[in-house]
């Protein structure tokens, strides 16, 4: 079974290449230190509300990269911190976070590393699917909930929200469904605190870079 980092991160791959596709500004990086919050909630390890975020149990899980999150949402604050916060914080202590996702998804057999060279200098680095079993069944289940009038669970709330804050849904849809489902992906998204959260920090750092540029253009 996959984690919602994992499936965010699998959505991201071009299928093809191997290549994370061109994403919103530190969409992935935000989307990702949700999604290990969001797993840390379902696990009874922490509770979220509009003003705070709190640690309610801190036995580890046995996951490492959640337990490394875990270690860091613990340490003593000054004063409580909202999500948006934390999710900042995570986002500037963990800049190998894509990376660790993508060993995970590497050892469970989903991917595998290929290194290239361009013009025989440039060395990338690419993650091709082993088999698109995964990502089909991440897709379906997008499909099969947001195109029906279905009330998402709390699960498919939480993958509708991260999903929809990585700009990431012209890989489940063709531009006319899109057309026709934005309003109620618009609506589904708002389901989720965390999620909520992860969408406005993407887009506070998308209109950011996009007053930078204005000067320039």
């Amino acid at each position: 079974m996959l984690s919602y980092a994992e499936e965010i991160l699998l959505l991201a791959l071009d299928d093809e290449t191997g290549a994370i596709k061109p994403l919103p500004a530190q969409a992935m990086h935000y989307a990702l230190a949700g999604a290990l919050l969001i797993e840390l909630a379902m696990a009874g390890r922490i509770d979220t509300d509009l003003q705070t975020l709190r640690v309610t149990d801190r036995a580890p899980t046995g996951d490492a990269l959640l337990d490394d999150v875990l270690q860091r949402l613990t340490a003593p604050q000054p004063v409580p911190r909202k999500t948006s916060d934390w999710l900042g914080q995570l986002v500037t202590d963990m800049p190998d976070l894509q990376e660790r996702v993508l060993a995970r998804l590497v050892d469970k057999g989903v991917l595998r590393i290929e290194d290239r060279r361009i013009l025989w200098v440039f060395a990338v680095r690419r993650y091709p699917l082993l088999e698109d079993r995964e990502v089909r069944e991440v897709r379906a289940r997008l499909r099969a909930v947001i195109d029906s009038d279905d009330i998402p669970s709390p699960e498919e709330a939480v993958l509708i929200a991260l999903v929809n804050a990585c700009d990431l849904f012209d890989e489940v849809f063709t531009p006319a469904e899109l057309r026709r489902l934005g309003p109620r992906i618009d609506t589904l998204s708002r389901l989720d605190l965390i999620g909520r959260e992860v969408a406005s920090a993407v887009d506070e750092i998308s209109r950011s870079v996009a007053a930078a540029m204005l000067p320039h253009l």
